[in-house]
């Protein structure tokens, strides 16, 4: 069995990209160029951000992507939430109560989807 420890996302501008989630992750990234940005989260995956114009081999379609936050309850929620917007993040969707969890969904500036959740049964 092997788990991912990579997340890529193909994105316009990885240096727009890199100045967003190192003001939002609190952290500059380890490694950065005009066509590429790697971030070391706490949780040791990675976070790349890849020029959608160089990437090898051409991505192809318009799909996109999640990156999802736990946090450990609702308040958390509100108060990233209040944080977000204060910050100017497109937000998708308020905070909400779904199945799985207390919710709410921004976006960065390729529109990648940021949900932050506290789970169900806090």
């Amino acid at each position: 069995m092997i788990d991912p420890n990579f997340i890529l996302l193909y994105v316009n501008s990885p240096e727009t990209s890199a100045a967003f989630y190192a003001d939002l992750l609190g952290h500059a990234p380890i490694e950065a160029s005009p066509t590429f940005a790697m971030f070391a989260l706490k949780s040791g995956v990675m976070l790349g951000l890849w020029s959608k114009h160089t990437v090898t081999p051409a991505a192809t379609g318009n799909g996109g992507g999640e990156l999802a936050f736990a946090v450990a309850d609702n308040a958390t929620v509100d108060s990233m939430h209040a944080d977000w917007q204060a910050r100017g993040l497109t937000i998708a969707q308020a905070p909400t109560q779904l199945d799985f969890g207390y919710t709410f969904v921004a976006q960065d500036p390729d529109s990648h989807r940021l949900r932050v959740f506290a789970p169900s049964g806090e």
